[in-house]
């Protein structure tokens, strides 16, 4: 092989030139939507990393650990050990080139002009999950129900965790010490990690994470890390007066117990001893230390547990700050990659009220729906269609004819209120509104009910004068459990207590 080293470097001198030429023919194109912008963003971080692995070939045959490569280029000028003839030496090399494309077919020239047209029409195999949708949204919901059965966390709806599975500041340190949210972060990072590599493949993630990572020990030296300031001091530590207490102040166990439960426990703790017990029992355990060494008491009085243990009793201190180290660094890392997803948070705050405001056969027409247009994205782009008056797209990919736009009256723009603003075109898609989820959402935010009263309204001011003056007419300001209060039977159908009563006396539920 190594009569072939400086044909090895020439092969791959042109490999690293042709995958450069790729990459920027690549990025010359403007991807038309989401998705071939996902795959032009793999092709090319597929192609980097060929680059580098190639480069550092090329690195390693230069520095000639071996000498090889120096031995190959003195046997190219005739300089041969056993004094061989020049145009010998040239065609004994000729030969073994040959010799070596004929055991190496794949290794031969390519035209940059052949490859480009398939390789830039390559679609990377991307693993998604169907919530994640091609990477629009986050699939959360194996995390959120870790969250909600877990001790630090609370049974709430999953829209709600979306809000809240990034603020870590309001977990009590105590909690933050357990190996079941030290667990539970690690998952969240690993997720959240493995979802940029795939959304983000051209970012460089372990830039951002080491600039992080300095950010956070600069943090951490002066006690700045949101939800653990009380517990940093400047060098790092645990502050000595919440942690240990100085007994050559102390003569007694009585002048110990004035300390308090609470700083006793700290101590304890810090020492990597037992905090249970009475007052009197853990003033007693504490003033032990005051004469005996660490290491000579007896195994009993030491902690057990994950973060402490009876055979590295006086260790336990410096392994919980580790610890805690360790927990704070993963959610510093999860908060920045958060900020880096904002937009694909909202996005999936969005999707799951949308999806909550839809009924059964709502949501599978929206699936089908998506199918559809994931099909039409997956297919090889046409030439742009000539649309000057920007006519809305017919069910044949088209523009439709410009006399059924002007009958429908598409150029005609409606504006809701309480829609958010959002704008309708046409009569026809402005009525059909009203009994849309986004609407229903607007009109429960405003605690309004979505009945036939309040069609043609999209002022909020409006909708809540005449939701009080039907209210003021039907005299509904008082509960009135017979007509409001709903009961549902086996079959799921919902009734109001009167009616609910009088089929049961009847025998009918």
């Amino acid at each position: 092989m190594s009569s072939t080293l400086l044909e090895v470097t020439r092969a791959a001198h042109e490999d690293v030139e042709r995958l450069e030429r790729l990459i920027v023919k690549d990025l010359q194109n403007e991807p038309a939507s989401y998705k071939d912008r996902l795959y032009q963003s793999h092709r090319v971080r597929n192609m980097i990393d060929t680059i580098i692995s190639t480069t550092e070939k090329l690195v390693e045959i230069y520095e000639d650990k071996d000498t090889a490569r120096k031995d190959e280029i003195a046997a190219l000028g005739g300089q041969t050990a056993t004094g061989t003839n020049v145009f010998s030496a040239f065609y004994d090399r000729l030969k073994e080139i040959r010799e070596y494309h004929r055991k190496h077919p794949a290794a031969r020239v390519v035209d940059a002009s052949e490859e480009p047209e398939a390789v830039l029409k390559e679609e990377p195999l991307i693993e998604f999950s169907g919530e994640e949708a091609s990477g629009r949204y986050f699939d959360l919901h194996e995390l959120y129900h870790q969250f909600i059965n877990s001790k630090f966390g609370e049974p709430i709806e999953y829209s709600a965790y979306l809000d809240v599975f990034s603020q870590t500041d309001k977990v009590p340190r105590k909690v933050k010490m357990t190996r079941q949210y030290g667990e539970y972060m690690e998952s969240l990072l690993e997720y959240l990690i493995y979802f940029f590599q795939r959304t983000e493949p051209l970012q460089d993630l372990d830039r951002i994470f080491s600039k992080v990572v300095s950010e956070f020990e600069e943090d951490w030296a002066n006690g700045k890390v949101p939800g653990w300031e009380n517990d940093i001091q400047e060098n790092g530590h645990v502050p000595a007066e919440h942690a240990v207490i100085d007994l050559d102040y102390y003569s007694t166990v009585e002048e110990l117990i004035e300390v308090g439960p609470e700083k006793l426990k700290e101590a304890l703790a810090a020492l990597g001893l037992k905090t249970g017990g009475s007052v009197q029992q853990r003033a007693e355990r504490l003033f032990l230390t005051k004469h005996t060494p660490l290491e000579k008491l007896d195994k009993k009085h030491f902690a057990k547990g994950p973060r402490g243990s009876d055979k590295n009793g006086p260790a336990a201190g410096p392994q919980q700050e580790e610890n805690s180290k360790e927990i704070a660094l993963m959610e510093a890392k999860m908060r920045r990659l958060c900020d880096l997803l904002e937009d694909v948070i909202a996005k999936t705050k969005d999707n799951v009220v949308k999806k909550q405001a839809l009924t059964y056969e709502e949501l599978e027409a929206e699936r089908g729906e998506e199918e559809i247009q994931e099909d039409t994205e997956s297919e090889d782009e046409e030439q742009q269609i000539y649309n000057p008056l920007k006519l809305p797209m017919g069910w044949d990919g088209k523009p439709i004819p410009y006399w059924l736009y002007k009958l429908h009256g598409l150029g005609q723009e409606f504006k809701c209120e309480i829609c958010g603003n959002y704008s309708y075109w046409g009569r026809r898609a402005f009525e059909r509104h009203f009994k849309e989820w986004r609407h229903q959402h607007g009109m429960r935010c405003l605690g309004i009910p979505n009945t036939k009263n309040f069609n043609e309204i999209t002022s909020i001011e409006e909708a809540k004068e005449l939701w009080k003056k039907i209210q003021e007419r039907q005299g509904v300001n008082k509960w009135r459990p017979d007509l409001e209060e709903e009961y549902e039977d086996k079959e799921g159908n919902i009734y109001n207590k009167k009616t609910y009563a009088d089929l049961q006396r009847q025998g009918l539920i």
